[in-house]
């Protein structure tokens, strides 16, 4: 048996063709025209990813991504014919792993859901990590958990994976490239500014709310987090 899809698109004849599509590559599909049904089904659990459109009747795409992330982080993939970075960025920060912009090519389609399949092992190798820490800084990998001198941090799944990332490579300087290549698992071709735009999410709730700085910038390079120097 495939690895199963939800597909919860309302343009029949598009999902109609997308379904052919994946079947063809061996994957099982189901599919919902609303949003309150795609809810329903993704919430029942059982698939390994799901392609969401932002514009559906019932139940918004965001607002179906919004629901589904109360309980589950099944990877999650958007489609929309919007292509402003507010949507791109307001997606992801809600918890979505990928978006593709409509009308897309169905090899790119098939790209980013190996992609984001791929990054499943990641994620459940993050649970039988230790405690990350920084200087007042702990992450709890097991319970998805972040805090600051025993104060709890809420983060975004995308910001949790990011500050993961640094935390796992404490002290080492890594390029915006190789953020995006292991936060976001695949090639974001140029788009390395979507780095800095979740470094300042994190900065604004972490380094800016609780007086620190873990964070650092090396010029030219790219991103590291160390404990605070003092004089």
């Amino acid at each position: 048996m495939g690895e199963r899809i939800l597909l919860i698109e309302d343009e029949e004849k598009l999902a109609r063709m997308v379904e052919l599509e994946l079947r063809y590559e061996g994957y099982e599909v189901e599919k919902a025209f609303d949003g309150r049904k795609g809810l329903e089904l993704a919430l029942d659990g059982g698939f390994d990813l799901v392609l969401l459109d932002i514009m559906l009747p019932a139940l918004s795409g965001m607002e179906v991504l919004r629901r589904l992330r109360r309980e589950s982080q099944v990877p999650v993939i958007m489609l929309t014919a919007r292509d402003t970075v507010v949507d791109k960025v307001t997606g992801l920060d809600m918890g979505a792993d990928d978006y593709v912009t409509k009308p897309f090519a169905i090899e790119e389609l098939l790209a980013r859901i190996r992609a984001a399949l791929r990054k499943r092992p990641a994620r459940a190798a993050e649970e039988s990590a230790p405690l990350l820490t920084v200087g007042p800084l702990t992450m709890d990998t097991e319970r998805h958990e972040v805090a600051v001198n025993g104060q709890q941090v809420a983060l975004t799944r995308r910001e949790f994976d990011l500050l993961h990332c640094l935390l796992e490579h404490k002290e080492k300087v890594l390029t915006r490239e190789a953020l995006l290549d292991q936060v976001w698992g695949f090639d974001f071709a140029g788009e390395t500014n979507a780095v800095d735009v979740y470094i300042r999410f994190l900065r604004s709730k972490l380094d800016e709310q609780f007086g620190i700085k873990l964070i650092h910038t090396v010029r030219g390079v790219g991103y590291t987090i160390r404990e605070e120097e003092h004089p």
